[in-house]
């Protein structure tokens, strides 16, 4: 049942039926083991609804010597080589893309970006473009999220107090990507799935509460929405003698 419902979510999030928006990914150990790739995946699937699955050997694709430099860490590049297909011609253009080098700069395990994607020391990077149906997103927002946060005054009654508002979290610096993967973030993961994208729950360790189900149609429409609320006034900064 769960694989007939991910190729339903898959084929009504692309605008062309029956196509298969996937492929294969190998990498080597040394770069599957940061946690890149689990940062990285995700969130291009979010922007395009084609799913990325990594494999030992025989892959589509791979990360690797060979190939179009698409991000370093410290002096040594990355290379990105694939298969003359659509969706991975797709990706290679995503990874170069702003919005695509903004997600790799984004990884900071530490505190600080692990990879750059600035090959020339000189990559500019710009906010991606919110393209999602706000009514949709509202609506959404309403159902999935205001058990927890308050969405808007609608709601205002029903949320957990100490769950940050949407208009709070609006005024975060990087409020676009925390709504795009809120689904990545603590503490998230253990109750939400995004069709096509997250692995089912495993049966030794269901979900504690019942599950957040989203697609990435959904994600794209909430954040689109986020977008389009005014961030809560939090008065004027403090001034310190």
């Amino acid at each position: 049942m769960l694989k007939k419902l991910a190729i339903l979510a898959v084929l009504s999030a692309g605008p062309v039926a029956g196509q298969d928006k996937s492929f294969t990914l190998a990498a080597p150990d040394a770069l599957t083991k940061t946690g890149f790739l689990k940062h990285l995946l995700p969130r291009f699937s979010l922007k395009t609804s084609i799913r990325v699955t990594l494999t030992d050997g025989g892959a589509d694709a791979a990360f690797g010597p060979q190939g179009t430099p698409v991000f370093r860490k410290g002096d040594a590049i990355w290379h990105f080589a694939g298969a003359d297909n659509p969706n991975i011609v797709a990706f290679e253009e995503w990874l170069l893309s702003d919005v695509g080098k903004r997600t790799i700069e984004a990884f900071a395990p530490e505190g600080d970006a692990l990879f750059s994607a600035d090959l020339a020391m000189a990559a500019t990077v710009q906010t991606a473009t919110l393209s999602g149906d706000v009514a949709l997103g509202e609506r959404v927002s309403l159902k999935r999220c205001g058990r927890c946060h308050v969405v808007n005054d609608s709601n205002r009654m029903n949320a957990i107090g100490s769950s940050p508002s949407f208009a709070l979290m609006r005024n975060f610096p990087d409020w676009q990507e925390r709504f795009e993967t809120f689904f990545l973030l603590k503490p998230h993961p253990a109750f939400t799935q995004v069709h096509g994208v997250t692995d089912p729950f495993p049966d030794t360790q269901p979900s504690p509460i019942v599950p957040i189900e989203v697609t990435l149609n959904e994600i794209e429409a909430i954040t689109a929405y986020v977008g389009s609320i005014a961030p809560a006034d939090l008065g004027a900064p403090l001034q310190t003698q």
